[in-house]
């Protein structure tokens, strides 16, 4: 099954996911993580069509573990997902492979989101508060079936809420 991990940033997409993926044997393939793997540091855009790019090679990353093993998890981070156009070709490619799909979306408050984003470090350079109000601000509210988990509980009951429902 591949999992989307949505939400701004700093409501605790990553923390999750790894969790999850730990509890599950799961894999996580994280944008900030693939794309300096993939650009040098001059081509690093943090642009639309760069994450929308390394999108694409998540997603055949994906196909590929799941090929290998069609009951894991694969879970998708790195991208707030805050386009309806991003979580359709993400389910696209899951039902082009056979698998199924869930939506797992963080939520926090805008003054927890802030004190993360300035405590953590973080692969992506454009990442901090300006970046969430940006987001937040054209953020289209995401209609398909899915999980709120609320990031400001404990870490042990957000994973038990999404397990409940993967």
């Amino acid at each position: 099954m591949i999992v989307i991990m949505a939400g701004l940033p700093g409501t605790g997409k990553s923390t999750l996911a790894r969790a999850l993926a730990e509890r599950t044997s799961g894999a996580v393939l994280d944008k900030d993580e693939i794309r300096p793997a993939l650009f040098a540091p001059n081509d690093i855009e943090y642009s639309t069509e760069q994450d929308d790019f390394c999108m694409e090679i998540m997603l055949r990353t994906a196909g590929y573990l799941l090929g290998k093993n069609p009951s894991r998890l694969v879970f998708l981070d790195g991208r707030p997902f805050s386009r309806r156009y991003q979580l359709e070709r993400v389910i696209e490619y899951a039902k082009s492979v056979g698998q199924d799909w869930r939506i797992v979306e963080c939520v926090c408050s805008d003054e927890t989101a802030r004190k993360r984003l300035e405590e953590q470090q973080h692969p992506a350079g454009n990442r901090g508060f300006a970046l969430y109000l940006r987001v937040k601000a054209r953020f289209e509210k995401i209609t398909l079936p899915k999980t709120v988990v609320n990031t400001e509980q404990p870490l042990e009951e957000c994973v038990r809420e999404a397990m409940a429902r993967l």
